[in-house]
């Protein structure tokens, strides 16, 4: 039987939302400032040395960089060459000698099986063929010696190979012997040759080559096991080289960040906050001998003219501020005197009329007065003075509570609200006659505890108010509404009420309601009528409605609150004094 070819391929194959400034009123402080700055403004006068500077900084940053580059891509074409030699060896010894010895065994194989065609040709004919095939197998078993034979090889390799070429040549002896037989007609002679002669000289050069190809494919085994390692070496070398570049540019972005971009960064933040006038900040790499000392020490220099800036501005705008206030002071005297001129002009102007007007009618008519015409005019005369003491005594009442010192006025006593309400609205019928007075005090009243002088004048403000506030004649409802623990006094008119958008500041101090324009008042009254109430435990409230009417509720605690109990502002001290 014919031998089988090898299968060589299969086996040799390779495997990532200032604050303000705060007021500066150490003026210490600010001159040891202005030493520290005088100071690193004396040290930034000095040149930067050399050695300190970025540039020289960053110049060895990149060197180092270039220098790992230039590392990495040594090792990169060494550890690549390396790849590259065992991979050659590979690719153009063992791979082309696997090729060339497949080669030789299919044609060897191949020849063995014409040899036999050659002496079991029946006719010439087929003799001829057989030959002419048998040639052109010499011609490719030829080529195919040829292109081993310049393959590089070792000792071992040329050898065996030259142990193959001898046998061969041995066995195309016997071949031309069996083909000269076979020519001659003596067939019985060429087989018989051809199983023995032949036969064992095939099976020599057969082992022989067998013998070399087995030794070529564990070379070549061998040289694709060198190209792994060799490949893994490298890919580990390069893995590390580059690990050890990140490594090196972390490094360095590390030691930038640090020792040049946050230092840079921070006096970026501190210029914002010196431009948003805060100038008490705390300045860092002034000691440091490069560009970024340097401008760590302008800094210094310019917080130094932001604070010398900053006190002159802070001077001005005390001055200013003083100015202003002493301005607002004045204007609210002058007008508190403007209202009080008009105010005293207007309310003093009718009753000293009255009194005028009645000392001439009893001057020129004095001997024809009766008695009780005479004592009419004299009541009259009186009315007008106590409406004018009313006046002068409402107003020192006011100011005195107005302006603080109400202890020393507050005296509570027992106080009959209903009879105190009555000659309230009697004293205003008598100063204003035209008034329409309406008192509901139907329901009985206890007794509650206060200052009788000073519910006085608040139910007098109210009453006053709701006159001066009126049509001619309007009807004004008071009505007195006790409860079990207190008492609530009502004063409703229907006069040309307040507007809802000075509802909010209708209590408070000189303010006066937008529709009250031409109607002669201080702004004091309701401020006032607030201030005792509360002095008294209780609440004032008002329901107004522009232009029909207003209506004020004071509600009062018919006894003042004992030590222990809740009391509003500047009560407890007035109840330890009274």
């Amino acid at each position: 039987m014919l031998r089988e070819s090898k299968d060589f391929g299969s086996s040799c194959a390779p495997q990532k939302p200032r604050q303000r400034s705060k007021t500066f009123d150490d003026s210490g402080r600010h001159s040891a400032l202005g030493l520290r700055c005088r100071e690193f403004a004396s040290i930034s006068d000095a040149p930067v040395k050399r050695t300190g500077s970025i540039t020289v900084r960053l110049s060895l940053v990149f060197l180092l960089l270039l220098v790992v580059a230039i590392l990495l891509g040594a090792f990169g074409i060494g550890s690549l060459s390396y790849f590259n030699d065992v991979s050659s060896q590979v690719r153009d010894r063992w791979l082309p000698s696997t090729g060339a010895l497949g080669d030789l065994n299919n044609h060897t194989s191949d020849f063995r099986g014409i040899e036999a065609a050659s002496v079991l040709a029946a006719t010439p004919s087929d003799l001829a063929a057989s030959e002419r095939d048998m040639q052109q197998l010499d011609r490719s078993i030829a080529q195919s010696q040829d292109d081993y034979r310049r393959i590089p090889h070792d000792a071992d390799d040329q050898g065996l190979y030259a142990r193959f070429v001898a046998d061969w040549d041995r066995y195309r002896l016997a071949v031309g012997t069996n083909l000269r037989l076979a020519r001659q007609g003596e067939r019985a002679a060429a087989i018989a040759g051809y199983s023995t002669t032949s036969k064992a000289a095939y099976d020599t050069a057969s082992d022989a080559l067998d013998e070399l190809t087995a030794h070529n494919l564990a070379s070549a085994r061998r040289a694709s096991l060198r190209e792994g390692a060799a490949y893994r070496h490298a890919r580990w070398l390069i893995l590390i080289m580059i690990g050890l570049a990140a490594l090196t540019a972390v490094g360095a972005m590390v030691y930038v960040r640090r020792s040049i971009s946050a230092p840079i960064l921070g006096l970026a933040d501190r210029m914002h906050r010196l431009a948003a006038n805060d100038t008490g900040i705390d300045m860092q790499s002034t000691e440091r001998p490069d560009e970024i000392g340097e401008m760590a020490r302008a800094v210094v220099v310019f917080r130094s003219n932001a604070i010398e800036l900053m006190n002159s501005r802070i001077g001005l705008e005390q001055q200013a501020t003083m100015l202003r206030e002493r301005l607002a002071e004045e204007q609210r005297l002058m007008l508190l005197q403007r209202n009080f001129v008009s105010m005293a002009s207007h309310e003093f102007r009718t009753p000293l009329t009255i009194i005028d007007g009645h000392a001439q009618r009893l001057i020129t008519m004095k001997d024809r007065l009766s008695p009780e015409d005479l004592a009419e005019r004299a009541r009259k005369m009186r009315h007008a003075v106590r409406r004018m003491t009313h006046l002068i005594e409402n107003l020192i009442d006011s100011m005195r509570v107005i302006d603080g010192d109400v202890s020393l006025y507050f005296h509570p006593i027992t106080v009959d609200i209903a009879a105190l309400l009555h000659e309230v609205c009697q004293l205003q019928r008598e100063i204003a006659p035209q008034a329409q007075i309406l008192e509901d005090f139907t329901a009985p009243a206890a007794a509650m505890d206060g200052d009788a002088n000073l519910l006085f004048q608040v139910f007098s403000n109210l009453l006053s108010n709701a006159i001066k506030y009126s049509p001619r004649g309007g009807l004004i409802n008071v009505v007195l509404a006790p409860t079990e623990s207190s008492i609530v006094v009502t004063v409703q008119d229907r006069g040309i009420g307040i507007p809802q958008a000075d509802g909010d500041r209708l209590f408070e101090r000189y303010y006066r309601g937008s529709n009250a324009q031409g109607v002669v008042g201080t702004g004091l009254g309701l401020y006032f009528v607030k201030t005792v109430v509360e002095l008294h435990g209780g609440e004032v409230t008002a329901q107004n409605r522009e232009g029909a009417g207003s209506c004020f509720q004071v509600r009062l605690p018919l006894r003042l609150a004992v030590p222990g109990t809740a009391m509003p502002p500047g009560v407890a001290a007035i109840a330890m004094t009274s």
